[in-house]
């Protein structure tokens, strides 16, 4: 008979993984995983989670009080994202319960998808693309999806930890970008005038960038920090790139801006109850959609997934898992 003391801890990959991934967690775990890329939520994630001490989020499930109160097992929730807005910390702290997450390996990744955003918006380059697919393009005209300069425009960052950082570098050195952001908490003077980037208020940010970039983090405090009221202090040739999180761009109030052009285009890689966009997006010309790919490249993607696996071991197996949210509960560390 197998001894107890002796089983492997049990864990649930929550979706389709990299299969070295997987194997390697099969050296330390019994692992429950999902190669059918199920989506789980609901009850279909209680009952797969019920009696495992860890989970490897890696489909953005939202893990809430409710489910930890019939989980009581968990022990470690690894998500495999740098944000965790879907995962309620406070009351996984209150049941002991590790959060992780993977910050740093998709910084660079995903501040060159976020200029890359901004960039095809500004230029116009996905309506251009749909212009000649559809055979329209039969002579040059001077005017022709005239779109605005990159170089030398005012590059506006809400939200300036490490990505902002990345995309802020991106603007300054190789575009020639003046960059000015907003942050609740003010950079260093050495570390701004190394990006070249300038402090200014909310208020200042919007009226002052001909391109607008969000990366700041979800919370209920930024929901909806762009809304109405924010894109009417937009300059009307202004682009909006989000590769932040949904929720906090109002994408039924961008639409009517975009609509009645408020303001000239705007890229998304986010959405307010995504997979599900809202319609009215879909039906404009002035807006590139794109499906929350900004760190998916597959080198990247693979050094989440470790990084993720790195922290669900480390913490079922006694080490100190590498990057914690709720750190509180490992204790001191030496």
């Amino acid at each position: 008979m197998k001894d107890p003391a002796m089983s492997k801890p049990a864990v649930l990959v929550s979706r389709d993984l990299f299969p070295e991934v997987v194997a390697r967690l099969r050296q330390h775990f019994e692992v429950d995983d999902n190669p059918a890329d199920e989506v789980l939520a609901g009850e279909a994630l209680r009952l797969r989670l019920q009696h495992r001490q860890g989970l490897l989020a890696a489909g953005g499930e939202r893990i809430s009080a409710e489910l930890l109160a019939a989980c009581p097992a968990l022990r470690v929730v690894a998500n495999m994202a740098v944000g965790y807005n879907n995962i309620d910390v406070p009351a996984c702290t209150a049941r002991g319960v590790l959060v992780t997450n993977t910050p740093d390996v998709l910084t660079e990744t995903t501040a060159d998808f976020g200029f890359a955003l901004m960039m095809a918006t500004a230029r116009r380059m996905a309506e251009a693309e749909r212009f000649l697919r559809a055979g329209l393009w039969t002579k040059w005209r001077y005017d022709l999806l005239t779109g605005s300069d990159v170089h030398g425009a005012t590059l506006g960052i809400l939200g300036m930890g490490r990505i902002g950082q990345a995309i802020a570098r991106r603007g300054a050195a190789g575009f020639g970008m003046r960059v000015v952001y907003h942050n609740r908490s003010r950079l260093p003077p050495a570390t701004e005038a190394a990006l070249g980037a300038q402090w200014v208020g909310k208020a200042e940010l919007l009226a002052q960038s001909d391109h607008l970039v969000l990366v700041l983090p979800y919370s209920a405090a930024s929901h909806h920090a762009i809304g109405a009221a924010e894109l009417a202090q937009m300059k009307p040739g202004a682009t909006l790139t989000n590769i932040a999180r949904g929720g906090i761009v109002d994408d039924a109030a961008l639409a009517a801006a975009l609509r009645a052009g408020r303001i000239a285009a705007a890229g998304l890689d986010v959405f307010e109850g995504e997979p599900a966009v809202h319609p009215e997006l879909l039906a404009l010309p002035n807006v590139v959609l794109t499906p929350h790919i900004a760190s998916a490249s597959l080198r990247t993607r693979r050094a989440m997934a470790d990084l993720a696996a790195d922290n669900l071991i480390a913490a079922l197996t006694g080490g100190a898992p590498p990057t914690p949210v709720n750190a509180e509960l490992l204790g001191p560390r030496g």
